[in-house]
């Protein structure tokens, strides 16, 4: 069973907000049995949005649509609907009644365009929004299912979980999809595919594998379709346990995990402490690992040192190794992660410096060069990483290298950490 979702609005067509809707659905619908084949994004206009259905219906059998629900001129959601359908709007009573009584407990006054929020198509059944004024509906024509939802997405999300997946779930023809994934991180995807090919190669018709790459790191999702959920189960855990086999030491988790959670996850288990001294990150890689709940089991704090005179106060950079050898130097790093090691009393310290870009960069030491240094239990490991020119980018690559290397530091370590990581 195949699903589209179409978005409405220009606001995500001139970038001024992101499609998270979509993204959420897919997930959503993946759960029950229903594959996402197609997502596209249209204006608000009549023949955009009709276009859009007419080639959504001659390829899928369930069209998910969200957005321009509204009583504004701007929102002709509903009366292209109207017109699609060949209906015309109802106004309905319980709909209306609940509109009214928002705006009764807001103490607003309400007009004739706020009324029309209860207009719904004649042919539907109304999805009830209990969080907004403008309710869902669900179409049934031609064998097709038509799911019109409004675009606010906590208001989609509580209509999809309360009125519209209990009612997917008891479709028929829907088969069960299992996904499997292994994080990466270490190996590029085109030196992954090149040692896991004839492990793809010989996948069964049912099983796909899809490489998700990013800034240091690589998923492998195998994603198993049958009528055996089981059966896939079992059969996706063999093709994974060859694939770990073979890549060995580049897996670091397994499932839909990341690294940051993977490294707070040991960490916690072998109750270590972790710290961070950031210059050219500007505390990301704090950012990252706060992101997370729980992660303060682990993470004790860190500090941003973008200046010379921050290194040497608030981690004790000598100030001769600065004149000597520069901010970003294998020497300045490896103050920092013991500096920041010792200030805060944690078993981990993870240091940067680097030239982020786009300026401020020399022959001797181009934009793109950072320094990171790990303090660990037994050593401090320092290494150089030279990245590109686009200042984001060079971030991001930034502290994934440094958790890469923080990971790596924690397995040398830590026999039960290591232990533990070769029975993923």
């Amino acid at each position: 069973m195949f699903a589209e979702i179409i978005t409405i609005g220009d606001e995500i067509l001139i970038g001024q907000i992101v499609d998270t809707n979509s993204a959420w659905m897919a997930q959503q619908l993946n759960t029950v049995g229903i594959r996402v084949q197609q997502i596209s994004s249209v204006a608000d206009t009549t023949k955009a949005i009709a276009d859009a259905l007419i080639v959504a219906s001659a390829r899928a059998d369930l069209i998910f649509v969200t957005g321009g629900l509204g009583p504004t001129k701007d929102d002709v959601t509903k009366q292209t609907l109207a017109s699609y359908f060949g209906c015309v709007l109802r106004r309905d009573p319980a709909v209306l009644a609940h509109v009214e009584t928002i705006f009764q407990r807001s103490n607003r006054p309400m007009l004739e365009i706020n009324r029309r929020q209860a207009d719904v198509l004649e042919n539907s059944e109304i999805l009830f929004n209990d969080l907004g004024t403008a309710p869902g509906m669900w179409i049934t024509r031609n064998d097709k299912i038509y799911v019109i939802m409004p675009g606010v997405p906590f208001e989609m999300k509580h209509i999809m979980q309360e009125r519209v997946l209990p009612r997917l779930r008891r479709l028929s023809g829907r088969l069960p999809i299992w996904h499997h994934t292994l994080l990466t991180g270490g190996i590029g995807e085109s030196f992954l595919a090149e040692q896991i090919a004839d492990i793809e190669t010989a996948l069964p018709g049912h099983i796909r594998l899809a490489y998700l790459p990013k800034p240091g790191l690589v998923r492998l999702r195998l994603t198993a379709t049958g009528p055996n959920l089981d059966k896939l189960k079992e059969e996706t855990l063999l093709i994974a346990s060859a694939l770990k086999k073979r890549i060995g030491d580049y897996v670091v988790g397994e499932g839909d995990t990341s690294l940051e959670t993977r490294i707070l996850t040991v960490m916690q288990q072998a109750g270590l402490r972790l710290a961070t001294a950031e210059s050219c990150t500007g505390g990301d890689i704090a950012r990252r690992l706060t992101a997370i709940s729980g992660s303060s089991s682990v993470f004790e704090g860190g500090a941003v040192t973008y200046s010379n005179a921050l290194k040497v106060r608030l981690v004790g950079v000598q100030p001769h190794t600065l004149e000597t050898h520069g901010a970003v130097s294998e020497e300045t790093v490896r103050e920092m992660a013991l500096g920041a090691q010792s200030s805060f009393g944690v078993d981990y310290a993870i240091a940067v410096s680097g030239i982020a870009g786009p300026g401020g960069g020399s022959p001797a030491k181009p934009v793109g060069l950072v320094w990171i240094a790990v303090a660990g239990k037994h050593a401090t490991i320092a290494r150089e990483y030279r990245f590109g020119k686009d200042r984001l980018v060079n971030i991001e690559r930034a502290g994934t290298a440094a958790l890469l290397q923080l990971w790596q530091s924690l397995i040398n370590d830590n026999p039960t950490i290591k232990e533990a990581q070769s029975q993923i």
